[in-house]
């Protein structure tokens, strides 16, 4: 198995100025060549549907049963915005129809 060959690596600012001691900050990181990079897996249709079921748990309302393009505050409100506040939401904000919809997959 070839080894990752690491081309350089970023050090915060106060690390520049002390060469001779290593970086323990976080936002040290090291930087690979691009060359030797496996190309990404791409995920089977299970895992896609598996995931699209999480996305829609953590974008669906409970008292409305809107489904939004973004995820809701569900642990503070345990509801959208509009339900916690008691105004009606735009309707580009969520998907219009609440029928289930066939393979709309999140990834």
């Amino acid at each position: 198995m070839p080894r990752r060959a690491r081309v350089a690596v970023l050090c915060c600012k106060y690390c520049v100025y002390r060469p001779d001691q290593s970086c323990n900050h976080p936002t040290g990181a090291w930087l690979y060549d691009v060359e030797l990079a496996r190309p990404k897996r791409t995920p089977t249709m299970a895992q896609e549907w598996m995931l699209d079921r999480a996305m829609t748990a953590r974008s669906t309302c409970s008292q409305c049963l809107r489904r939004y393009y973004f995820c809701l505050p569900l642990r503070t409100l345990g509801c959208c915005d509009p339900c916690a506040r008691g105004y009606e939401p735009s309707p580009d904000t969520y998907f219009a129809s609440t029928a289930p919809v066939i393979r709309r997959l999140a990834a």
